[in-house]
């Protein structure tokens, strides 16, 4: 590890290079790459080319010059290279004439390439092998990939390729399949608090542990981007460093804040969830970290209330597990998933406004009015098993006390009361589960068996019989539903044949409504109805009204009869052939109009 100790005189080095890794156990957090990388060095199975990916700061570069190293230290025992001879500290500088580290966003051409391939059969200058890495390989362009897939498939003896990327999907296929391929994982925050407090006391600075954890979870798994935070902290608080100055480098909020926030979220106090937001940007909170950690918090919510104990928290520290893990059960898992979508969305919106403190204000909000979902899910799953719903609240104006009426498949709005008939004795007072039965067995194609609400079994309030049909009329459509009922006012005519037979009749442009009426689980539901509504067994049958028919056929116009002449006859009509000569064109068809009246013309119509 080189030295920690600064001169007034000397240029400060960042900590992400002054403690970067120089042996394969020193990669944090990629053991198993190190390990296989050493096997094949020690069984002199070493490829021609790698592929190393992962997120960016887990040490794919790092990894690359320890490899290279392994291969060209002439002190190396058991793969690891001592780091102490000539050739180690120029590969570790990056000097070294055969390590040649290539920088793919800024050489991406095809003449970057030839040069590169130009220069592979030169032999090593004082090294086993030439080694290539080429950082962010996924910015080569198509052309320059085209040219190096020859020299990658067949290299020299001596040549190796280690390309890494933080997006392997931009590689081309032929090119992963010359490569053998390595994922880096993301870095534990326990493996990054542990390192961070190792740098601690080499830089002979007190840092408190919950400091650390701050900024292993701010991290998110990346230890360059830890090392860079925590250098920065050094700088920032002095000899000692707390959990304090960490929030005020960041700008987020302190766990119990962020406790005391939810907490309110979930007993509905939206005006102290407002104030304690308030509160919190007062007091240097940044808006935009403020939302990652609520969405954290969400997410920490989400993994406790679906039972897990394992999973670490993100948001807070562990010692306020039991405070989450309390509101978690409190608030409930539908709840929890409503909130963090809400919140998610909230966070993609806040990327392209300017108004992002009422974005988030706006998000708590709705947060606070989730709990009705609770309500909402024990109506939905009582229709599913068939309980009547609950009974609604009474409507603006209603007397305490008085009863209230079951949950109907239709608004009150728009019931239509059938003659005769007070409001409460209204078939159309029936349950979403009388309908929903009817649909299903539609859509199956299969005839259902009549369907008897509890409506349509009271009696009415009138007896109806086969002399009152006009008034037992509206009473049998309000017991249908609406699709069938708006269909059946489209009949002309409808009477009683025979001992129990119900005749509709329909006009000839109604064919379509006749047509749906005929359908087997229509006429089911209608002669259920029908017989629900005279008290006796009823059948059904439509016709076309023949009399409609005719008197359609009367009313139509009478332009199917005009009598037509040859197009030769407007050849002398001197208006006719002043148009043509006008506009143009060519006579198509020539009728004669009927008389209007005594002071009708006889003109010819071109």
């Amino acid at each position: 590890m080189p030295g920690t100790e600064h001169s007034a005189g000397q240029p400060y080095t960042v900590l992400a290079r002054r403690f970067r890794p120089q042996t394969f156990d020193e990669v944090v957090g990629q053991e198993q790459i190190g390990q296989a990388l050493r096997n094949a060095i020690q069984s002199s199975r070493v490829a021609h080319a790698y592929l190393f990916t992962g997120a960016r700061g887990v040490g794919k570069t790092s990894t690359a010059r320890i490899f290279a190293k392994a291969l060209n230290c002439p002190n190396v025992r058991d793969a690891v290279p001592c780091n102490r001879c000539e050739i180690c500290q120029a590969i570790g500088a990056g000097s070294d004439v055969d390590v040649l580290e290539i920088d793919g966003a800024s050489n991406r051409g095809i003449d970057d390439i030839r040069t590169l391939r130009s220069n592979v059969n030169v032999r090593s200058m004082r090294s086993a092998c030439k080694v290539y890495i080429i950082d962010e390989v996924h910015m080569l362009t198509k052309e320059a990939f085209n040219a190096l897939l020859k020299t990658l498939e067949e290299p020299p003896p001596n040549v190796k390729f280690v390309f890494c990327t933080t997006e392997p999907n931009k590689v081309p296929d032929t090119i992963l399949s010359r490569c053998q391929r390595f994922d880096f994982g993301t870095i534990a925050p326990d493996s990054i608090a542990r390192r961070l407090t190792e740098i601690a006391v080499q830089e002979g600075i007190e840092v408190h542990p919950d400091a650390v954890d701050l900024v292993a979870r701010r991290a998110a798994g990346s230890m360059r981007d830890s090392q860079s935070l925590f250098d920065q902290l050094l700088a920032f608080g002095g000899e000692t460093v707390t959990a304090v100055d960490v929030h005020r480098l960041l700008g987020t909020a302190p766990d119990s804040r962020l406790v005391e926030l939810f907490q309110g979220v979930i007993v509905q106090d939206r005006s102290g969830v407002l104030e304690r937001l308030n509160g919190s940007l007062d007091e240097g909170v940044q808006i935009g970290s403020l939302a990652d950690q609520l969405l954290n918090y969400l997410r920490d919510l989400l993994i406790l209330s679906a039972g897990t104990t394992t999973v670490p928290l993100l948001s807070v520290a562990e010692g306020s597990r039991g405070d989450v893990a309390k509101q978690a059960e409190a608030w409930g898992l539908r709840n929890i998933s409503a909130a963090m979508q809400v919140m998610t969305e909230c966070r993609a919106r806040m990327q392209r406004a300017t108004h992002a403190r009422a974005l988030v204000e706006l998000a708590l909000v709705r947060m606070t009015l989730l709990a009705d979902l609770d309500a909402i899910a024990a109506v939905v799953d009582g229709l599913a098993s068939g309980a009547a719903p609950p009974a609604r609240p009474p409507a603006a104006g209603t007397a305490p006390g008085a009863p209230l009426r079951p949950l109907t498949a239709a608004s009150d709005v728009s019931k239509k009361k059938a003659p005769g008939l007070p409001d409460e004795h209204s078939p159309r007072d029936r349950l979403v589960d009388d309908r929903s039965a009817s649909k299903s067995a539609a859509n199956s194609g299969a005839t259902p068996e009549p369907v008897h609400s509890a409506a349509m079994q009271e009696k009415p309030a009138q007896v109806f019989t086969f002399e009152n049909l006009e008034q037992a009329w509206p009473w049998l459509l309000a017991q249908l539903p609406d699709p069938v009922a708006g269909h059946l006012r489209n009949c002309t005519k409808h009477a009683i044949f025979g001992p129990n037979t119900l005749e509709a009749s329909f006009g000839a442009s109604y064919f379509l409504s006749k047509a749906y009426c005929e359908r087997p689980e229509v006429v089911s539901r209608l002669e259920a109805a029908a017989t629900a509504t005279f008290g006796r067994p009823m059948c059904v049958r439509f016709r076309m009204d023949s009399a409609a028919h005719r008197e359609s056929a009367a009313t139509r116009s009478p332009a199917a009869s005009y009598e037509r002449r040859p197009t030769s006859a407007t050849a002398n009509d001197a208006f006719v052939q002043s148009v043509l000569a006008t506009f143009g064109g060519s006579v198509v068809e020539v009728r004669e109009l009927p008389a209007a009246g005594p002071a009708a013309q006889d003109p010819a119509d071109a």
